[in-house]
């Protein structure tokens, strides 16, 4: 009997651990893209999954009539490293009109957790419905078509079923991941557009104090003086509105991906942006301290970060050592500047998708592939399910265990019932589960304490693996034992526990895992 890890997990809670994701999230002109909107029925807000937006046509319809008459058209568009910093998400100090409007207009998810909080695991997880440990992606340097099987990915699915399928950005993480293709050609109808300044993001075009160009972690920028004379994001949003001025007239819907860089570090944006948060105005973290029963395996001491010289200029201390105040409001002033700096983008965006009156037939789904915080889970396996079920294609079925041999099934659940539309096929193991509203996420290291690679461990140097369970409750983390060859986790090979009570204790402080409090809980989850 295949036993898989999710399974080992629940039993050592006493539970079945049935996936569900449960609510999830997902201009310097400031203005808000959208005034000439009509009509709303579906639309899919994810951090990390996103927003969804469609007309009456499809999944109020039968399946092959609304395909057949009235096939909507996809535009998802992913993000790189956005928490739920957004006004939608009550964030007071975030300037993100464009965003916040989408959100008003959509299915804004509050709790959603995601596979793994780095950019190709998740990506290939949630783009193939399936998790890490069946994509036996946990880091940059395999591909899973040849490491684990032959996958079908949502795109390739939407490509199969008639639509014209296109990529700008990222997407998929460019390189082994993605077979150095954006898996090309499976997935796309033509080849994938990346902008020609993506070279420039980590190299020397941030001018500092002394005058001279470095690679930093914050870089300002004046755009008419880096390389080539704009930025990555731009030049995507720019190619976007091309291929939906080109799709205007096709008689085939379209599904287009445009993957945003920001805001994902280094922090490169137009330097006007930084102008919306003055320094004085930059609140501090809430929490900045370790929490003391934190075990050493689930600090991250951040070593990509630490690599920009000016971080390297601080000489901090590793893996605890604290950043300085003044550098820490100076991280948040750019982080937010560049989440302002997407938001005009993606106002850009969805003004051409209202100005070429496609807004209308077009589902939008806006994600994150995660966020830049410790364990901020998001379970983004919905994503595939729900796209098809909207779109009125057949939504593929559940995986069965194990599923490496299947070429087309998904992991996740079809979140359909959430937009008060006709039943799209809940499933039905899930109805009466008094445990339904979980969800999953993981995450690898190299070594019980923090080391270099901590933060991005190649899969030979895993040597622990990191399986968290989210309810609504609590949150209860496992470390535990892991063959990279294998690719096995051993559930009796515990090295470390975590469990958060999050209504009383939200910030995570106060672990319960070695406590009388927290053994009572896993005494009562037995059956």
């Amino acid at each position: 009997m295949v036993v898989e890890p999710w399974e080992e997990l629940g039993n050592l809670l006493g539970m079945r651990t049935w996936g569900v994701a449960g609510p999830c999230w997902g201009t310097l002109e400031m203005q808000k893209w959208g005034s000439r909107r009509t009509r709303l029925v579906a639309r899919f807000f994810l951090l990390p999954l996103g927003l969804f937006s469609s007309s009456l046509c499809g999944p109020a319809l039968d399946s092959v009539f609304a395909r057949t008459l009235c096939p909507l058209n996809v535009l998802l568009i992913i993000v790189d490293d956005l928490r739920p910093s957004l006004g939608c998400y009550g964030d007071k100090a975030i300037r993100s009109p464009n965003i916040d409007q989408l959100a008003s207009r959509s299915l804004l998810f509050q709790n959603a957790f995601a596979q793994q909080a780095v950019c190709a695991p998740s990506r290939v997880s949630f783009l193939t419905g399936r998790r890490p440990d069946t994509t036996r992606l946990y880091d940059f340097n395999s591909y899973w078509r040849v490491h684990a099987g032959n996958f079908s990915t949502i795109p390739q699915y939407f490509k199969e079923n008639g639509y014209v399928t296109m990529s700008v950005g990222k997407v998929f993480h460019p390189g082994i991941s993605s077979n150095y293709s954006d898996d090309s050609p499976y997935s796309w109808s033509f080849p994938p557009y990346h902008p020609s300044s993506e070279k420039y993001e980590n190299t020397k075009t941030c001018r500092g104090p002394d005058g001279q160009l470095h690679a930093n972690l914050l870089c300002p920028v004046d755009v008419a003086d880096v390389p080539e004379g704009t930025l990555p994001d731009k030049q995507s949003t720019e190619q976007a509105i091309r291929l939906l001025e080109k799709m205007k007239t096709s008689a085939s819907p379209f599904f287009l991906a445009v993957g945003y860089h920001k805001p994902h570090i280094p922090f490169r944006y137009p330097k006007e942006f930084q102008k919306l948060y003055p320094l004085e105005n930059i609140t501090l973290a809430p929490d900045p301290q370790v929490p003391a029963g934190l075990p050493p395996v689930a600090y991250n001491p951040w070593m990509d970060i630490r690599q920009r010289e000016d971080v390297q200029a601080l000489n901090l201390s590793v893996p605890y050592g604290p950043i300085p105040v003044d550098f820490q409001r100076k991280i948040r002033q750019s982080y937010f500047a560049s989440i302002s700096y997407l938001d005009t983008q993606v106002g850009h965006l969805l003004s051409a998708l209202d100005d070429l009156q496609l807004t209308n037939s077009t589902i939008i789904a806006f994600a994150s592939d995660h966020g830049r915080r410790v364990m901020d889970l998001v379970e983004l396996l919905s994503l595939s399910p729900t796209l098809a079920g909207l779109a009125g294609l057949h939504v593929p079925p559940r995986c069965p265990v194990p599923s490496f041999h299947v070429h087309l099934c998904r992991e996740g659940q079809n979140l359909g019932k959430h937009f008060q539309l006709q039943d799209l096929g809940e499933d039905l193991h899930l109805r009466g589960n008094p445990r339904e509203s979980i969800a999953y996420s993981q995450y690898p290291r190299p070594a019980d304490y923090p080391q270099w690679n901590s933060d991005k461990p190649s899969l030979k140097d895993i040597k622990v693996m990191g399986y968290s369970i989210r309810t609504i409750d609590y949150r209860y983390t496992v470390w535990v034992g892991f063959d990279p060859r294998e690719f096995l986790a051993n559930f009796s090979d515990v090295h470390a526990g975590e469990l958060y009570f999050v209504d009383s204790d939200p910030l995570q402080d106060h672990n319960m895992y070695n406590d009388s409090q927290g053994r009572d809980l896993l005494q009562s989850l037995m059956p």
